[in-house]
């Protein structure tokens, strides 16, 4: 399996903008469909953003479309969020997802429950204060 291991979370003001990154290795990141998850205290993990094999289709959540972009480089084997005009509900530790292509095809990874997807970081905490 692919180790994966999330970077560039932190504390910022509602509005501003923050980068992070998910580094892949032990696997090319090019055999696995990515996402990026987030989980509130006391809530469920909850889909975010997910980006094809390729890099050339993506899926937002309702909440975020338009405020954030997902993007991976194959070569590097990173997935970055880029998260804009953030906002004190977007608050919640942040995870990246990888599944092997032939589990989650294309953009699949978007629905399927957190649970059946098998590589996970450990998580990046966001906080956004008002």
């Amino acid at each position: 399996q692919v180790q994966l291991a999330e970077t560039g979370g932190g504390t910022v003001q509602a509005g501003g903008s923050l980068r992070l990154s998910c580094v892949a290795s032990g696997r090319p990141l090019g055999d696995y469909s990515l996402a990026w998850f987030r989980q509130a205290p006391g809530k469920d993990r909850d889909f975010v953003a997910a980006i094809s094999r390729a890099g050339d289709g993506t899926y937002y959540a309702a909440a975020v479309e338009g405020r954030f972009t997902v993007s991976r480089d194959n070569v590097k084997n990173i997935m970055t969020l880029e998260m804009d005009s953030l906002k004190p509900e977007d608050t919640a530790v942040y995870y990246c997802a990888a599944e092997e292509v032939r589990r989650a095809p294309s953009l699949s990874i978007a629905t399927m429950a957190p649970y059946l997807i098998r590589s996970w970081g450990p998580g990046t905490q966001v906080t956004v204060s008002s």
